[in-house]
C-alpha cells in the first residue's frame, strides 16, 4: 500500500525475530477500501513495516485442501472442536513456498505448523503428507485434494509498543476447482496476531468503528462460491461484502 510511505521498514529476519507468533489470538476485520488506507495513515508513528528488496506489499497464493466431504470446511461452519485448515502458501514475489496445517489452539487461539515445500508441489499435500498427520494426529491419514485457490497482495506491519503484528489484505481473488471465480477489489481484510492481549491496531479500529468479524479465507471464500454449503456463520459479512 502507497500509504505505507512514512513508516520505517523492518526486515523479515528481525520481524520473525521478534514477532514470529505461531502460537497467537488473531482478529479479523473487513473494511472498505479506503477505510484500511486511512487506518494505515492513524498508525503510531513507530510502526515499521515489513520490507524485502525495496518492495513493502508482496503477491500471496494459498491452495487449501479438504476431504471429498468437506471435512475441514464443515468443522468450522459448525464451530466446532479440533478445527483444521491445510494449505500450501507460495510468497510468488520470492518463489518461497511452506506447506501449513493450522489447528484451534488453547483458548480458541491459532497454532500454526509449517513445513519448508517445493513451489512445484503446491498443488499436492503427498511429499509432506507425514507432516500433516503428525500434526493433525487425530484426522490423520484424511484424503485431501485441492479445494480452493486464493490470490491476494499483503502488507504487513510490526508494532513495537506490545510485539505485535498486523497484516492489510487486498485484491483478493479465490478461485474453485471448477474454475469459477470471486473477485473484491474494493475489499480489505486487516488481521491482528497478538499473544494474547488486545493490539493497539484493534484499539485503533474499534475507536472508527470497526469490530472484529468472523472470516476465514478458506470457508467464507468457499461458501461465497458454493451457495449450497452451509454458511450460517458468514452470511451477514457475505450480505455485506460479497457480490
Amino acid at each position: 500500500m502507497s500509504a505505507t510511505t512514512h513508516l520505517d521498514p523492518i526486515s523479515l529476519a528481525e520481524l520473525t525475530a521478534k514477532a514470529e507468533l505461531q502460537t497467537r489470538v488473531d482478529r479479523k476485520y473487513v473494511l472498505p477500501l479506503e477505510a484500511a488506507r486511512e487506518l494505515v495513515e492513524l498508525l503510531d508513528p513507530r510502526t515499521r513495516v515489513l520490507e524485502i528488496d525495496g518492495e513493502r506489499t508482496f503477491r500471496y497464493r494459498s491452495v487449501y485442501f479438504d476431504t471429498p466431504d468437506l471435512v475441514s470446511y464443515r468443522l468450522t461452519a459448525h464451530r466446532r472442536r479440533r478445527r483444521f485448515k491445510v494449505r500450501t502458501r507460495t510468497y510468488l514475489d520470492s518463489a518461497l513456498c511452506w506447506l501449513e496445517v493450522k489447528t484451534e489452539g488453547y483458548r480458541g487461539g491459532t497454532v500454526k505448523n509449517r513445513l519448508p515445500y517445493h513451489a512445484c508441489d503446491h498443488d499436492t499435500v503427498e511429499p509432506g503428507r507425514w507432516f500433516v498427520d503428525d500434526v493433525l494426529g487425530h484426522s490423520a491419514g484424511l484424503d485431501l485434494a485441492p479445494t480452493l485457490l486464493t490470490h491476494y497482495r499483503r502488507t504487513t506491519f510490526y508494532q513495537p509498543a506490545d510485539d505485535s503484528r498486523a497484516t492489510v489484505d487486498v485484491d483478493l481473488t479465490w478461485t474453485g476447482v471448477d474454475g469459477t471465480a470471486l473477485t473484491l477489489p474494493h475489499v480489505a481484510v486487516v488481521e491482528t496476531k497478538t499473544g494474547s492481549a488486545v493490539s493497539p491496531v484493534d484499539r485503533l479500529l474499534w475507536a472508527r468503528g470497526h469490530r472484529p468479524t468472523s472470516i476465514s479465507k478458506y470457508a467464507t471464500g468457499l461458501a461465497a462460491l458454493r451457495p449450497d454449503l452451509p454458511a450460517v456463520p458468514w452470511r451477514r459479512l457475505m450480505r455485506r461484502h460479497f457480490p
